[in-house]
Order: C-alpha cells, then sequence, then structure tokens
C-alpha cells in the first residue's frame, strides 16, 4: 500500500515562489509514474507535471512549461514541485499522486491513470 502526504502549500502573491512536497510511504516500484495535479475551484483535476521514476524523465503541461519543476529524491522517498512566477490562476488544490503500474508516458499527465492519491495542499495566489 502507497501513502502520500504533501505539504507546503500556503497563500502567496502573485509572482511568488512556492515549494511543495510529497512524502511516500509503502512500494513504489521504479517503472512508475509520480505526478503533480491540481483542482481549482469549479475546474476538472489536470495534470501538470510527472516524472518517470526509474529515469527521471519529466514531463509538463503546457500552461505551466518554465515556471514549474518537479523533482525526485529517491534517498529520501520524497517528490516536489517547485513553483515560481505564481499566477492568481495556479490558486487550486494540488495532488500528489503515483501509478500502480507502468503506463505508456503520454498518459502520464492524465489522472485516470493514478491509483494513489494524497489528501491535497492548497495553494492560493493573489493578485
Amino acid at each position: 500500500q502507497v501513502h502520500l502526504l504533501e505539504s507546503g502549500g500556503g497563500s502567496v502573491q502573485a509572482g511568488g515562489s512556492l515549494r511543495l512536497s510529497c512524502e511516500a510511504s509503502g512500494v513504489i516500484d521504479s517503472r512508475n509514474y509520480m505526478g503533480w495535479f491540481r483542482q481549482g475551484p469549479g475546474k476538472e483535476r489536470e495534470g501538470v507535471a510527472a516524472i518517470y521514476s526509474r529515469s527521471g524523465r519529466t514531463f509538463y503541461a503546457d500552461s505551466v512549461t518554465g515556471r514549474f519543476t518537479i523533482s525526485q529524491d529517491n534517498a529520501n522517498n520524497t517528490l516536489y514541485l517547485h513553483i515560481n512566477s505564481l499566477k492568481p490562476e495556479d490558486t487550486a488544490m494540488y495532488y500528489c499522486a503515483a501509478t500502480g503500474s507502468a503506463i505508456y508516458s503520454w498518459r502520464c499527465l492524465l489522472p485516470q491513470y493514478y491509483n494513489y492519491w494524497g489528501q491535497g495542499t492548497q495553494v492560493t495566489v493573489s493578485s
């Protein structure tokens, strides 16, 4: 069983930065993907960044490319999301997730392919 616990959210002004963390416990296969997703008010959950655990290859949604960076610390089983140049439209609950099996890379930003989810951490950006 995999457990994921996010932290690092908060209220910031536009242009600011945050680092979100996700502590993972349980067995995560290196063939799996880990990702960050967000869900804003009245919006569907969307993938913003993912990383293939074995190689460290990263994937980003077009809307966050250049501002978000996903990284992993395998020694401490921790996933990070560095967010720069925050915008009000980044306001959302941010979730960490892990797949339960290998998936095609083109699916790695789609939430329906992830089996394990954390409880989320809220990010609020004011203008």
